[in-house]
């Protein structure tokens, strides 16, 4: 039976990633399968840190249950903090908390520090997220590496339900070409001067090709420049579908080694086009499909141990070739059948 249905997300204003393509691809599945489907989508602010509870007080004001007299059959809630919101029939597929007050705490990705101040917004962040994430009838996670972040610091148990890609039965296998591939929000926490610097101690003269946009664009394009990188290297910017399909299809293959990432579209769609991964010890979700000397190749994140796995992919085409070969057997169960399947409430 037809039911309507409001996937709830939180926006930051003039950004785009992962997570907006997640609600977007939901959206899209649940229309195409009959339901009346609609995003409620809320700006939030995480800085000052006292502004990260009224982010989340919005959502719990709102009303969910009827939109103007009609009833709504279900909510699904996402990433921070839509997850507050109010409904009978509330499930979660939790794409990450505020990772700043969890995971990040301490490290050089957080702008939390240690005073009272900041301490007690992290407190009330973790009472909130026990109590508004217990109210879901259903609580999934994009992936085990959520999953078991949610596990650690609140307690709760949420089952691992992976997103398909928006490229999904789109991404091909091609030739084996002469570029590696960078499909990443160029921000410090996806690691890409770690590939810059890869890229310098290679024995190959490789060339990178990165797509995507982001505020880290010009120190790593001065990194490259200060690394004598020159023609090498190729920032693209966001590039139409088209584009972005012929360049996985082509590539010899794909970086992409964030740090402890939630899932990373980036490796299942380069799994899907055949493509081997080059990724690091400690990337997080990627680690849940790239196994290494299977469908690519893993090291320390370190630019000497990145750069030996880079040479073997370009003096061994053939290598190249096996490890690509086996990936879209790796992520062919994720699809939009399963996980609308699991997300809604008969």
């Amino acid at each position: 039976m037809p039911m309507r249905i409001l996937i709830c997300t939180a926006q930051v204003p003039f950004a785009r990633g992962g997570a907006e393509l997640l609600v977007e691809g939901l959206r899209d599945a649940l229309r195409e399968r009959g339901h009346t489907v609609d995003v409620v989508a809320l700006p939030y602010a995480w800085h000052p840190h006292d502004r990260l509870m009224p982010s989340a007080l919005a959502w719990r004001l709102l009303d969910l249950e009827y939109v103007n007299g009609a009833p709504v059959d279900q909510i699904i809630c996402t990433k921070f903090p839509s997850y507050a919101a109010r409904h009978t029939r509330k499930v979660v597929w939790l794409v990450h908390q505020h990772r700043q007050a969890y995971d990040w705490y301490g490290t050089p990705f957080s702008d939390f520090v240690n005073t009272p101040d900041d301490r007690a917004v992290r407190d009330q962040l973790l009472r909130m997220d026990r109590a508004m994430l217990g109210e879901a009838q259903r609580l999934f996670a994009i992936s085990r590496n959520v999953a078991a972040r949610l596990k650690r610091f609140t307690g709760l148990e949420a089952q691992p339900l992976y997103p398909p890609s928006r490229y999904a039965g789109r991404l091909r296998a091609g030739p084996y070409g002469d570029y590696l591939l960078s499909d990443a929000r160029l921000d410090a926490a996806k690691r890409l001067d770690l590939l810059l610097r890869a890229l310098a101690r290679a024995r190959n003269a490789v060339r990178c090709v990165f797509i995507g946009a982001g505020n880290d664009r010009d120190r790593l394009e001065r990194l490259a420049s200060d690394l004598n990188l020159g023609s090498r290297v190729e920032f693209r910017g966001f590039v139409p579908d088209n584009e972005l399909i012929d360049l996985y299809a082509s590539a010899r293959a794909v970086y992409y080694a964030p740090f402890d990432e939630d899932y990373g579209f980036t490796s299942v769609q380069a799994l899907a086009a055949a493509r081997p991964v080059v990724t690091t010890t400690d990337s997080g979700g990627v680690l849940e499909f790239v196994e290494h000397g299977v469908t690519g190749l893993v090291a320390p994140p370190e630019p000497d141990a990145i750069a030996a796995h880079i040479d073997t992919l370009f003096d061994e085409a053939d290598r190249a070739a096996r490890l690509g070969a086996a990936g879209p057997a790796r992520v062919a169960h994720i699809t939009w059948d399963r996980v609308v399947q699991a997300l809604l409430l008969r």
